[in-house]
């Protein structure tokens, strides 16, 4: 009986994988392998030619290695990006939305109808001051997810300000093609009022985000220092 994991192994030795993960891929490949070859001796081949055409269903060893890294390295990848930025970009988006509602339901803000460029574009301050400093927790909230999934500083920075990026996309592509489109709202909306829009919903926000997510981030990455120094 011929040991096809022991072939398979042997072959497969230099796979750049954990040891579970090669184990896996081994015990796999030697299955399939086996059942090529039993199919193979049904048929009423002999035991040399059987085995000779189960070889033959990896025509490269090398090739399948680089194939099997590849495979496995996005499977790996995909979950990362998820816990790393997705994840922590949704809930500081969601959380950001979340409270701006609340916090307009609890001031009433559906009685304040804007009437000017600028009333349209600026949030009132009633409102506004409150969701800002609801940022500070919501940025830290996003550090603190994204660190923890081992995010890098890319993925960690946008999962601070991501809450930020619907808005600029709104003023940099959305309200352009708006104002192409729509000669009315050019009138009612001035470029001191676009400015002012940009700096009310973007920068602002963008600076309490990061005012609460750097500071989390500085202080995690200190305390994973401190605990790898106590490890050692």
């Amino acid at each position: 009986m011929r040991d096809w994991q022991e072939l398979v192994r042997r072959e497969l030795s230099e796979l750049d994988l954990e040891s579970h993960e090669r184990a896996d891929v081994i015990e796999e490949l030697a299955a399939h392998l086996d059942d090529v070859y039993d199919n193979l001796r049904k048929e009423g081949l002999s035991e040399e030619e059987s085995f000779q055409r189960s070889l033959s269903e990896v025509k490269d060893w090398r090739n399948l290695r680089r194939k099997i890294q590849i495979a496995r390295r996005k499977e790996t990848v995909a979950p990362q990006r998820v816990t790393q930025f997705w994840l922590p970009s949704f809930v500081t988006l969601s959380l950001s939305m979340i409270v701006l509602s609340l916090i307009g339901i609890f001031v009433h803000a559906h009685r304040i109808e804007p009437r000017s460029g600028w009333s349209m574009m600026v949030p009132p301050a009633t409102i506004y001051m409150r969701w800002l400093l609801s940022l500070i927790l919501i940025g830290a909230t996003g550090a603190f997810l994204s660190q923890r999934a081992g995010g890098s500083q890319r993925a960690v920075f946008f999962s601070i300000v991501f809450p930020v990026m619907p808005y600029l996309a709104f003023f940099f592509v959305e309200l352009p093609v708006m104002l192409l489109f729509n000669d009315q709202l050019a009138h009612i909306i001035m470029l001191p009022a676009l400015f002012a829009g940009l700096v009310a919903w973007v920068l602002i926000p963008g600076a309490a985000l990061l005012a609460g997510g750097l500071p989390a981030k500085l202080f995690l990455s200190r305390r994973s220092s401190t605990r790898g120094a106590l490890a050692q």
